[in-house]
């Protein structure tokens, strides 16, 4: 019988940990290397990596029965949006309950990834060493390399600016008291910076600019977290949510350019929707200013595509992220615009021993799939499940992929990754069985 294979895991976030544990239970030696001091990812405020665009008021967006792991369920006092502090703290238990951190080696990067001619990888460390190994297993996140607007906006401007993933609170990493504040984008970090900043004594004022408009979900609906309510079964197409979502959101909440918002050009669930229970009240109550895409920088002042011009102190960009994969040369692995084709958003056909876990933006919490592809990933190392043959993968990702672009029409990069919740995790217990009879 032969030895299992040793694998590498990069990543020792939300998805990382979920991996570190499959691999375990399934009795494979591994080793997780993370850059920071400590468990957590994108959860660890202030995490010594400074990759964490974790700020200080930050809460999750879907509530807590949908974001935890399957086999560790949060304790039954958990609040429906806990802090950052708090899944932290879930994060340390999880970890500690099964014996996690001897696989991790902490304050350690990964430099380079190369595959040996054998058909193993050869990873290079920021110590010097360089370790070898059967599998590679990448988990580093994709919200963590920041994206500025390109091209940049004609013209100059004199005040200071920050991207979303350097804000850590009203004081840091500027104070923002008394500004002219104007923050940038439509995203859940813009609606929450927008609502914090925007609240008296601290902004003088707050003006927050889109281009586009996005559909703005609730954290409630009716008493009921919203993230509870929006998990149709698997089998209800995607049309049809987007209807009923709509009409139950439209008359509990409203409707965004009711409040001076661009109206989507999009139907609902046809975009990554915002999620926000304040921003409504900040634009009702004039705290918050909206104002269209921008035209021009031109010195303290910013002049908007409607003509007008507002003065300012601070931008904040609320741009999003790119899909960064340092550790590999490019030649080998890149992401164009985020862009990175892959069976089941885990396997790249054609290059056997490389597995991705996380990368992917699902309409609901990423923990339960990444704990989901651990176990797949988990299973087919231990010789349980059998992969599909490449041709079979490349007709499920043109297809997959078909189906992606005709729904999210824009192609912009956050729409790359895209996957629903329930349809996802259901597609991936069908694959587990198919695969179990071959193997």
């Amino acid at each position: 019988m032969s030895d299992p294979p040793r694998v590498c895991v990069i990543g020792a976030g939300s998805s990382g940990i979920a991996v570190v544990k499959a691999l375990q239970d399934r009795g494979l030696p591994q080793v997780c290397y993370e850059k920071g001091d400590d468990i957590g990812g994108n959860w660890y405020f202030r995490n010594s990596n400074r990759m964490s665009a974790a700020y200080e008021s930050l809460h999750i967006n879907t509530d807590a029965k949908l974001m935890e792991y399957r086999d560790y369920p949060m304790p039954p006092e958990t609040p429906d949006y806990p802090s950052h502090s708090v899944i932290k703290a879930y994060f340390d238990d999880y970890v500690e309950a099964f014996g996690l951190r001897e696989h991790i080696r902490f304050k350690t990067e990964v430099t380079a990834a190369k595959r040996r001619e054998d058909g193993g990888w050869e990873i290079a460390l920021d110590s010097g060493e360089t370790e070898r190994f059967d599998a590679l297993i990448v988990a580093n996140g994709h919200h963590w390399d920041p994206h500025w607007p390109e091209p940049p906006y004609p013209g100059e401007f004199d005040g200071e600016q920050i991207h979303s993933h350097d804000y850590l609170n009203p004081r840091e990493p500027l104070d923002f008291h008394g500004k002219r504040v104007l923050v940038v984008g439509m995203g859940n970090s813009a609606m929450d910076i927008a609502c914090e900043l925007s609240r008296p004594g601290i902004a003088e004022r707050l003006y927050l600019s889109a281009r586009n408009g996005v559909w703005i979900l609730p954290k409630y609906l009716f008493g009921i977290p919203m993230s509870r309510l929006g998990m149709l079964p698997h089998w209800v197409p995607w049309q049809v949510g987007s209807v009923l979502t709509r009409l139950a959101v439209t008359l509990n909440a409203g409707s965004p350019w009711r409040f001076g918002l661009p109206r989507p050009g999009h139907r609902m669930l046809q975009a990554h929707p915002t999620i926000s229970q304040e921003i409504y009240m900040r634009l009702g109550s004039g705290d918050v200013l909206p104002r269209p895409g921008i035209r021009e920088l031109r010195g303290d002042r910013v002049v908007f595509s409607d003509g007008r011009e507002e003065a300012v102190d601070v931008i904040i960009w609320c741009t999003g992220y790119k899909l960064s994969l340092p550790f590999f040369d490019p030649a080998f692995i890149s992401a164009p615009d985020n862009d990175l084709p892959l069976w089941e958003r885990m396997v790249k056909p054609g290059i056997d021993g490389l597995y991705f876990v996380g990368l992917l933006q699902p309409l609901g919490a990423i923990m339960p799939i990444a704990e989901a592809q651990g176990r797949f990933i988990g299973d087919h190392l231990a010789g349980r499940i059998a992969l599909p043959d490449r041709d079979t993968m490349e007709r499920d990702m043109a297809r997959e992929r078909r189906a992606m672009f005709r729904r999210y029409a824009d192609h912009a990069p956050r729409h790359t990754m895209q996957v629903d919740f329930e349809a996802y995790l259901h597609g991936l217990r069908k694959h587990a069985r198919r695969g179990a009879r071959p193997a």
